[in-house]
């Protein structure tokens, strides 16, 4: 078994993808860390990614540095295996990192857990 894949927890996926949703829909996550973000939830390297994709690795790089101005048809094949197609969304001056939006899920799920543990 490739050794940078944990076991899966399919509660905590679907958390994940619902807090990626979140981010790209309020305009607060950039293009470049959605398709990052969408890489890490894969668990795939930047190579397997465009591969499975269509892409070049260089193409895949750029677009996840925010130094490329992808296509439509682009993206939607990257944004495609999460259910997720190009649109407009707010401009919002509050951006987002990828880390921000997971440690935020995660301290939301350690206080669940403290009040459970609580009862």
């Amino acid at each position: 078994m490739d050794k940078r894949r944990k076991s899966s927890d399919a509660t905590h996926e679907m958390e994940l993808r619902d807090a990626l949703y979140r981010a790209i829909s309020s305009g607060k996550l950039p293009v470049g860390q959605s398709v990052a973000a969408m890489r890490r939830m894969s668990k795939l390297t930047q190579p397997e990614f465009a591969t499975h994709r269509g892409l070049s690795v260089q193409s895949l790089r750029a677009i996840e540095a925010d130094k490329a101005n992808p296509t439509v048809d682009t993206l939607n094949k990257v944004a495609g295996i999460f259910g997720l197609q190009v649109g407009f969304v707010p401009k919002d001056s509050q951006r987002e990192s990828w880390r921000d939006v997971e440690h935020a899920l995660k301290q939301a799920a350690d206080h669940l857990q403290n009040l459970k543990d609580e009862q």
